[in-house]
């Protein structure tokens, strides 16, 4: 009984221990979420008479909810960007101020049900609401419900940066003394990698239609480039905004335009989406600062790791930043000369690369540079002849998230000037950059350059050009920084290790190849889809794939073109004429370009060949076949196999394997040879061993007849 009762105690020990935990992790699953729609007006200013927000609650629970409400919570204005980081990060903040709940319609919800958000509050001196003195304050949108089988509590909240200009109901604030000189990066790329391969002179190959439907009206695409066209009529938005455009994206969308398949054969139909969208693009870009992004957005670093021991072979590098070319051909504007905006970390050895490409300015995280005195503007990269200029680091994260565009007008109004103690280095110089493959929705895009053209209207900015930004000279020098969370999100050893694999076979190949003096072909350009493929591999879109997945293509793109030249299988079994006759090898060469092929017998128990020379590389023009006659020798009557293969003179592999099928019925001579002589060898042992039992049976006889010698006759 004395166990008994100890094993019933322990248990309920360790069930009342594990309680508050398995509390914990039933609240932590959301059981709402809130989708806003509106927030009216984004920027409170001394004018504003109420606030407004709509959206609407989805119950994404397993439970009923009743006695649902919500109202607006007001914190303490922020002063350090500490307290803005955390309200984003969010932490929850000290109350200001916080209106009645008000009920939803309908107030109770089954799983999967939604209820409109309505919520309109008074501003001004004697609401609930109320705004002390211009800042930027953490609001907060609360919901709180009834659960079955449990009691009230906050079940969803979206927490937004305001700014505020003036106070409702005050006369207008003063402007801070200086406003800083602003330019905006406007980033057009891909979101995901969408080609699937694009071989020179055949159909571009794209995954699915999401590219088109980016493209098409209310696309994401379309929407940026929409919003940015609605800014031309603000001067003071349209000078400070500079496109910073993805080379693969463009070449992409301009082959599209020609038509274009979807994985399994079926054809585009985004075809003339894509021409309208391109069309804009080219009208919006006119006379515009436009800057490159690399190659479909390629981690850069990942691209140093291909061929690391070959420091002379840098054509990844060289084409994932060589899109300036490109840019200029399909939209007809020269990108900003020397200036690249990368993604991903940045180590020692990939800022020595990209300068070594001609890149003289990098626009990178103000994270990311660590340096001795503060950042105001522009600095030189120690010991390299780049120079950095820091994007708002703040500004970004704000712009990157639930809220993006409210937060990042929030925390652009801090950076003006409306924190109070700002911390840091005043901020004469402000390089905005939302994320690079932004999803905000075209009313989101539209209305924030709208607050930006307010902002610059209240002097509470300065428009400025970004050339005017670069032209000024460094503040001061600076050193890349990373930390191990940027290694963790960057390339994996594992994807770089395949692409270094791809990237020798692809050379072994092309070191193969050479031009044809009719077709005029380069062989760059032929394994040139390989070349992109490999850089799409590495493109930031691919954050957290496998290897296999994200090198997919490329290795496609490499078989596609191997497998054009080729070794023709034999429709029916070869009868050798003799023991020592020639084997047949019709070869294919489909490229547009010479290549040198070289054959290799695998397999071949029953055969060899009798001139190795005949099975050294020869090269198979463009476009040709050639028939090989292959010197070989039977070594054994009958029936039996042999495969025949191609390679590069590297052992490169070329198209398959083809499997002859042959037949003999006589021996070659130098079997003849081997069998004679092993039969003479045989007849020599057997002579041997008769003359040695013929020679032991006379010596016996002789014994039997020699007279013997008694014991008696001894005696």
């Amino acid at each position: 009984m004395k166990r008994l009762a100890a094993t019933v105690l322990s248990i309920l020990f360790l069930a009342f221990t594990a309680l508050p935990v398995a509390v914990a992790q039933a609240q932590e699953q959301p059981r709402l979420r809130v989708d806003l729609d509106q927030l009216n007006p984004r920027v409170i200013t001394s004018a504003s008479a109420s606030l407004t927000v709509t959206g609407r609650v989805t119950n994404i629970g397993d439970r009923r909810i009743s006695k649902l409400g919500v109202r607006l919570q007001l914190g303490t204005r922020l002063q350090s960007e500490q307290q803005i980081g955390d309200v984003l990060a969010g932490d929850k903040f000290k109350d200001l101020a916080a209106t009645e709940f008000v009920d939803l319609e309908p107030d109770e919800l089954e799983p999967g049900q939604s209820a409109a958000l309505n919520l309109a509050v008074p501003l001004g001196q004697s609401a609930k609401l109320q705004f002390p003195r211009p800042g930027v304050y953490p609001l907060l949108v609360n919901v709180n419900g009834t659960p079955d089988f449990g009691g009230p509590e906050r079940l969803a909240a979206v927490t937004l940066l305001m700014p505020v200009l003036g106070v409702p109901g005050k006369a207008p604030a003063s402007r801070p003394p200086s406003a800083p000189s602003t330019s905006l990066l406007w980033p057009i790329a891909n979101s995901v990698v969408h080609v699937v391969s694009a071989p020179l002179g055949g159909p571009l190959t794209l995954a699915d239609e999401r590219l088109a439907d980016e493209l098409a009206a209310g696309g994401r695409l379309d929407s940026l480039v929409e919003a940015a066209r609605a800014a031309e009529a603000d001067t003071k938005v349209s000078s400070s905004l500079c496109l910073a455009i993805d080379p693969d994206l463009v070449a992409t969308v301009d082959a599209m335009t020609r038509g274009y398949q979807v994985a399994g054969g079926a054809p585009g139909k985004g075809v003339e989406t894509a021409k309208n969208w391109l069309g804009r693009l080219k009208a919006l870009v006119a006379g515009r600062c436009v800057v490159t992004l690399p190659f479909a957005d390629a981690d850069l670093t990942a691209l140093t790791k291909v061929r690391a021991g070959d420091a002379t072979d840098t054509a990844l590098m060289t084409t994932a930043l060589g899109g300036a070319g490109t840019i200029k051909n399909l939209l007809g504007i020269q990108p900003q000369d020397g200036v690249l905006w990368p993604g991903g970390a940045l180590d020692s050895q990939t800022v020595e690369a990209i300068g070594k490409a001609g890149v003289k300015t990098v626009l990178t995280d103000s994270g990311k540079l660590q340096s001795r005195t503060p950042l105001s503007s522009g600095v030189s990269i120690e010991g390299t002849d780049l120079r950095a200029q820091p994007i708002d680091a703040l500004i970004s994260s704000a712009l990157n998230g639930p809220g993006s565009t409210q937060n990042g007008l929030g925390a652009i109004a801090f950076r003006a000037g409306l924190g109070g103690q700002n911390e840091g280095p005043e901020r004469s110089r402000l390089l905005i950059a939302p994320p690079r493959h932004w999803a905000a929705t075209g009313t989101e895009l539209t209305t924030f350059l709208e607050r930006m053209g307010d902002f610059y209207a209240a002097g509470l900015l300065k428009s400025a050009p970004l050339p005017e930004l670069l032209g000024e000279g460094p503040s001061g020098t600076a050193s890349v920084n990373y930390d191990p969370q940027d290694l963790t999100a960057a390339t994996s050893g594992d994807v770089t290790a395949k692409m270094s694999q791809l990237d020798n076979e692809t050379l072994g190949l092309s070191s193969a190849m050479t031009m044809d003096a009719t077709k005029r072909v380069r062989p760059a350009d032929v394994i040139a889809p390989v070349r992109l493929a490999l850089i799409r591999a590495a493109s930031t879109s691919w954050r957290g794939a496998d290897a296999a997945t994200v090198t997919g293509n490329a290795r496609g793109d490499l078989e596609a073109i191997r497998s054009q030249v080729t070794v023709e299988r034999p429709k029916q079994t070869i009868a050798l004429a003799s023991g020592a006759a020639p084997l047949p090898v019709f070869i294919t060469n489909n490229l547009p370009v010479g290549v040198a092929v070289q054959v290799a017998l695998k397999n071949n128990v029953g055969l060899r060949p009798t001139d190795d020379t005949q099975l050294q590389a020869q090269m198979v023009p463009a476009n040709s076949a050639r028939n090989r006659l292959l010197p070989v020798e039977a070594l054994r009557a009958g029936r039996f196999s042999v495969d025949v293969s191609l390679t590069t003179p590297d052992g490169t592999p070329l198209g398959s394997a083809a499997r002859f099928e042959l037949t003999s019925t006589e021996y070659g001579a130098i079997t003849i040879i081997i069998t004679v002589t092993a039969a003479g060898a045989l007849l020599l042992l057997s002579s041997r061993r008769i003359y040695r039992r013929i020679k032991d049976s006379r010596a016996d006889r002789a014994n039997e007849t020699a007279p013997r010698v008694t014991e008696d006759a001894q005696v």
